[in-house]
């Protein structure tokens, strides 16, 4: 991808359609649902500025300019294409300092391309392209500060190192090998070349241990989730779960009287976060998807109104 192309890639709702997360986001209450659609958008601009094939020179220089409006839009003069987040900006209080921190997550790739990082460098970049996404959404969404905050230090993190290990070969094709140098030479490898890498016999003993941290950064949340989300099935006799094989998703049958999305929006508009069955295959009205990855007590008194809007 050229940079005219990236920078091309400017309506927030049009880069947002050819995302697996647009079904989830269009159903959203439209203040909310234009901010996540912006957020998706900045995201994708400057991550395709870091990922386009121009001189590395007018990368940093593209990236800059966006650092540039960041400040312009708090400064309270944005340019014309962060005219639109003004107003996300003041209802949810999205910080300066998040935003910022995804451009400098970004531009980690743009010097030089990254091998093997350290743990330390390796946690930085994540907490950066992908921790701070999470702290711009969790705001959009009303959580609580401290735990939106740690939801998206966890989650972000899991995420990110489960899409490393997914697209190990796709990045060495590129150039980069985000495996921790640390986890390589506990293998006995101790070159960075991403394509050497690759081939080494080795290579399960680095991606293993990433593999159980990403799992230690979410089960424990979904399993004292979801042991909530039981108690409170026991009292509520008309609706089923369905039995969990791993995931981070509760799949529910309750009564069925009118369309789901027309369910889920008024679950939403009570602050109940689900999604539609029909967003994940169902054939017919009556299910609804939880997340059981969000912070205890906010699951817990979702399910307390989940139950109460049901009777």
């Amino acid at each position: 991808m050229t940079l005219q192309t990236a920078a091309a890639n400017a309506n927030y709702g049009t880069s947002a359609s050819g995302s697996s997360f647009y079904t989830a986001m269009r159903i959203l209450p439209r203040a909310q649902r234009e901010a996540m659609f912006q957020i998706y958008s900045f995201c994708r601009q400057v991550d395709d500025i870091a990922d386009s094939d121009g001189p590395r020179p007018e990368r940093l220089a593209a990236l800059q300019q966006w650092r540039d409006d960041i400040d312009a839009l708090y400064q309270g003069h944005p340019s014309p294409r962060l005219q639109d987040y003004a107003a996300s900006v003041r209802t949810f209080g999205l910080k300066r300092e998040d935003f910022l921190a995804i451009v400098d997550g970004m531009e980690m790739d743009v010097p030089q391309d990254i091998r093997a990082p350290d743990f330390a460098t390796l946690d930085l970049y994540c907490d950066r392209v992908a921790s701070a996404v999470g702290r711009l959404s969790v705001r959009v969404f009303g959580l609580p500060e401290d735990d939106g905050i740690l939801l998206a230090h966890h989650l972000g993190r899991a995420l990110q190192l489960t899409n490393i290990l997914r697209d190990i070969d796709e990045d060495a094709a590129l150039g980069r090998l985000y495996l921790p140098r640390e986890g390589l030479l506990h293998a006995g490898i101790t070159g960075d070349d991403p394509q050497k890498v690759i081939a080494e016999r080795a290579l399960p003993k680095v991606c293993v241990p990433l593999v159980e941290r990403t799992k230690a950064q979410i089960r424990s949340r979904v399993r004292a989730n979801l042991s909530a989300l039981d108690e409170h099935l026991e009292r509520l006799k008309s609706v089923r779960r369905l039995e969990v094989e791993g995931g981070w998703y509760a799949v529910l049958r309750v009564p069925s009287l009118q369309p789901d999305l027309k369910t889920v929006h008024e679950l939403l508009e009570r602050g109940v976060w689900v999604q539609p069955g029909q967003f994940f295959g169902m054939p017919e009205s009556g299910w609804l998807v939880l997340s059981l990855l969000g912070p205890e007590d906010e699951f817990r008194e979702g399910i307390k109104k989940l139950e109460a809007y049901i009777f």
